[in-house]
């Protein structure tokens, strides 16, 4: 777990697994904690109401995955506002974790998306922003698929 900025922290599954109950954490992975919370195996059905995401006592669970292809943003869009939502919902009060399974790609890519939206690094461009968020969190390796999205609907993300 490592520090990006005041009460914001990225994370892997080990730190998931040994968090503190006074943490707020959004679970950026399908496999396994989306899966766990909503006790399910194989895929949910997409007309389930948690399907993409489901909260519960300051957890946000995402079901999130990395691919090769661009992310679909009728998926993806809705993810990343309740995540942003979660964030600064409980910043405030509380130090937030946002963990995927390894901590390279898609729970550094929304820390980046809430460092970028308040102006903590530059937000001109997600190029921009990648190379800002890297100085502050070296691990950062987004997979193509969550890197093609933040390109391509960058503006559309810093504004919602």
């Amino acid at each position: 777990m490592i520090r990006i900025h005041t009460n914001l922290f990225v994370g892997n599954t080990a730190d998931c697994a040994s968090h503190t109950p006074d943490l707020a954490v959004i679970h950026a992975c399908k496999e396994p904690c989306h899966r766990k919370a909503l006790g399910y195996k194989g895929n949910l059905s997409s007309d389930h109401p948690h399907y993409l995401v489901h909260e519960a006592n300051n957890h946000l669970y995402l079901n999130m995955v990395d691919m090769e292809h661009e992310l679909a943003p009728h998926f993806t869009d809705p993810i990343m506002l309740q995540a942003m939502t979660f964030i600064e919902r409980n910043i405030t009060t509380r130090p937030v974790l946002v963990h995927c399974n390894q901590g390279w790609s898609r729970s550094p890519s929304i820390a980046l998306l809430y460092m970028a939206r308040k102006g903590y690094i530059g937000n001109q461009s997600y190029t921009i922003a990648g190379n800002d968020f890297k100085a502050i969190y070296a691990p950062y390796n987004p997979g193509r698929g969550i890197a093609a999205y933040l390109n391509r609907n960058w503006e559309k993300l810093l504004a919602f």
